[in-house]
């Protein structure tokens, strides 16, 4: 049986298409292009094989995702060794990244319901993208973090139209899985509208972060607004 929990419909599928990010960073030099221009790649990838199934897109895109926060953190942290510097914080926030990511997976998984195929799907895209990341992060992080950066900015337009799909009643407003409800802490009678509201806001504040990253080691010293921590994340911002 076909989950059509989060399958967008024609309407939304042409919307999302032409749709661009209310939040983007300008591509300033080849490495911001070069950035750009894979994130489109890959977005017009995840478009093709799985446009009418948002939910399977987002398992995985949200699997995806999960890569290079973890892919930094390690990277940073054999650098801090190797050099016998302080990382200044990169790496809990990276790692925290990471971990936010894998539970925007866990949740839509119990909402999509992928098949095995569509897991065999995500076993291969994940080892592709984590090797072609690696190399990536070592031969420039800065092109690294800003891909991050552009992915997360087709998230947060990507969760923005869903939000309007269930707020004009073509997609339903299924309850929150308890998985959701634990981690982001939310109320007995959350709805999926809840999960989608407080995914976006995380998607938010790892796009403001990982362009900021990318900009600091691009040498640009401008102070970025960056949105609200994630209050999921509280009690470890409070132990940092």
């Amino acid at each position: 049986m076909v989950n059509s929990v989060l399958t967008p419909d024609a309407r939304a599928l042409e919307i999302e298409r032409v749709a661009e990010p209310v939040v983007h960073h300008m591509p300033h030099g080849f490495s911001d292009r070069f950035a750009l221009g894979f994130t489109k790649l890959l977005r017009f990838s995840a478009d093709t094989f799985f446009a009418k199934r948002y939910g399977h897109r987002a398992i995985v895109l949200e699997t995806v995702a999960a890569v290079p926060g973890m892919v930094g953190a390690m990277f940073t942290h054999l650098n801090c060794l190797r050099w016998m510097r302080d990382d200044e914080g990169w790496i809990r926030t990276l790692m925290e990244e990471a971990e936010n990511e894998r539970m925007h997976l866990m949740t839509f998984i119990e909402i999509a319901k992928p098949t095995w195929f569509e897991r065999m799907v995500i076993l291969a895209v994940q080892g592709v993208f984590l090797v072609a990341f690696s190399i990536l992060y070592l031969l420039s992080s800065r092109t690294a973090h800003r891909v991050v950066g552009y992915f997360e900015e087709e998230a947060v337009t990507s969760y923005t139209l869903y939000l309007q799909e269930i707020d004009e009643g073509r997609s339903p407003n299924v309850p929150a899985p308890a998985i959701a409800k634990h981690y982001w802490k939310m109320a007995d009678d959350a709805t999926l509208r809840d999960v989608v509201l407080v995914v976006r806001a995380d998607e938010a504040h790892h796009r403001d972060v990982n362009h900021g990253f990318a900009s600091s080691l691009a040498g640009d010293a401008e102070v970025r607004d960056i949105a609200p921590y994630p209050i999921h994340a509280t009690e470890l911002r409070a132990a940092a």
